[in-house]
């Protein structure tokens, strides 16, 4: 019987390819972890992003948007920016798939794009309805004042 310790014993599979594994393992959560702050900066879950992330997204897919009609600045404005959290929350979603998912399994991307987007406008929906319901407090922006028309600002098919 030979001594185990003298001879050499052939490396299995799994060992050889431990490194790239390893490698590979922390690549992977480095990239998910990156998804989550890119995420978190554009979510709604942070309370300054809109100055520096959203509000000037939104202003210039407005402003391009304009360059088609100029009625449709603050329509495409209003759109970037409810992209633009929608964005963060997904980005979000997958980059901690990314991290917490264990094994290299195939991700079904459709079905975690749709999930993220109806989790996102159940979020918003939720979110209006309790500004509708007086649970959530708006700031006074003035928009209470009779000369304010909400019409007067997304005319579309009249001439202003």
């Amino acid at each position: 019987m030979k001594d185990s310790l003298t001879s050499p014993q052939p490396h299995t599979v799994e060992e050889s390819k431990e490194p790239n594994s390893s490698r590979r393992f922390w690549l992977k959560r480095l990239w998910g972890g990156g998804l989550v702050v890119l995420g978190y900066l554009l979510s709604p879950l942070s309370w300054w992003n809109d100055l520096f992330f959203n509000l000037p997204f939104a202003y210039g897919l407005g402003y391009v948007a304009s360059y088609i009609s100029p009625k449709i600045f603050l329509p495409a404005a209003i759109a970037g920016y409810w992209l633009s959290n929608i964005a963060g929350i997904l980005l979000m979603q997958l980059g901690i798939g990314e991290v917490l998912q264990n094994k290299t399994q195939e991700r079904n991307l459709k079905k975690e794009l749709l999930a993220g987007v109806a989790s996102s406008t159940l979020y918003s929906l939720a979110i209006l309805g309790l500004i509708y319901f007086h649970i959530l407090e708006t700031p006074n922006l003035g928009l209470e004042n009779p000369a304010f028309s909400l019409n007067a600002l997304l005319s579309f098919g009249s001439d202003r």
